[in-house]
């Protein structure tokens, strides 16, 4: 495979991982790419790719596609198919050339395509974009990191609710399958279990750690929380879906929740999903202010709760059977 030349200035930085078996093909993409300030590390087959992606942890891949063990088209699909690889950009470079490849290439998550023999502006101008895209993705990804982290340790505070935001992501995420919502907003559940009450960073110690019942003012500030966690989390697109749980996961059905008095359906259905389960796991609890109830007795409460027109009657519903099937799977198991 031979390079057709071009005079490029700019350079980039970056982890590139190429795939080929043919080593003469590995040697000249290492070599373009090194000269542009890229650090370059090299695989010669599918299988050896897999085995050491989590070890190089690369920004970006060239991927080969005719390869033995696992050709490109596979390794492709296997990264875009796993959570914790999907998002590193890869680009196959391939000899071949007809419309159903490109197709099945399309099919199988990758971000680019570069035809062998490569041109050497071409193959820059594909690095530069996608390795820009990497940096853009990471930077997310601290930030929601450093928003999780926070919530967490807002969490920590009270050893009472110790794996109440685990509880409320395994919930959460189960009771939104059962009830058939869409799987971008089960993600958005699993993900608002840790992150709902980050806004109760705002709330003063002094009212988020007290035993006893809060005064008036001090319900006021506590009811801030879900405003401020919206507002916190705004600025992040990817928290899109996440918003509408983080804002009203404290509405009730008669419009005597909080901050919006919303009624009825005007409450996103993904918060009363996460009201439902954060209830439940309150009463299930043990908490500074109260001991924890047994499943039975926390379900009757909520039951006369949903007859007091609090909670979505439909949701609460489909609740009580997970939970049935979940007690009745650990005595089986006991």
């Amino acid at each position: 495979m031979r390079a057709k030349t071009s005079t490029i200035t700019c350079t980039m930085s970056g982890k590139v991982l190429v795939v080929d078996d043919d080593a003469v093909n590995r040697e000249l993409l290492e070599e373009v790419l090194v000269a542009e300030g890229l650090e370059v590390v090299t695989a010669p087959d599918g299988r050896s790719t897999l085995q050491e992606f989590s070890r190089l942890k690369p920004d970006l891949v060239l991927l080969d596609v005719t390869m033995p063990f696992l050709d490109g088209f596979e390794v492709c699909r296997r990264l875009k198919s796993n959570p914790d690889t999907r998002l590193t950009p890869v680009i196959l470079v391939t000899a071949l050339s007809a419309t159903a490849d490109r197709i099945k290439g399309i099919k199988s998550g990758a971000d680019g395509f570069l035809s062998k023999p490569f041109d050497q502006s071409e193959l820059l101008a594909h690095v530069r974009s996608l390795l820009s895209l990497k940096a853009y993705t990471d930077e997310l990804d601290r930030a929601e990191s450093v928003l999780f982290a926070l919530a967490r340790t807002i969490e920590g505070k009270d050893p009472s609710t110790e794996g109440h935001c685990e509880r409320l992501q395994d919930y959460s995420a189960r009771l939104g399958k059962q009830i058939g919502l869409a799987e971008d907003q089960v993600t958005a559940l699993h993900r608002a279990g840790i992150i709902h009450d980050v806004g109760k960073v705002a709330v003063p110690d002094a009212i988020l750690l007290k035993p006893g019942r809060l005064t008036p003012e001090e319900f006021r500030i506590m009811q801030q929380h879900p405003v401020v966690g919206e507002r916190i989390c705004a600025p992040l697109k990817s928290f899109r879906l996440l918003l509408p749980i983080i804002r009203h996961h404290h509405e009730k059905l008669n419009g005597s929740g909080y901050p919006d008095g919303l009624k009825g359906e005007d409450i996103p259905v993904t918060a009363r999903v996460m009201q439902i389960v954060d209830v439940y796991d309150a009463l299930t609890t043990q908490r500074s202010y109260k001991p924890a109830l047994p499943r039975a007795e926390a379900l009757q409460i909520m039951e006369d709760e949903v007859k007091k027109g609090w909670w979505d009657p439909g949701i609460f519903q489909e609740f009580c059977r997970m939970t049935t099937g979940t007690a009745a799977a650990a005595g089986a198991k006991g």
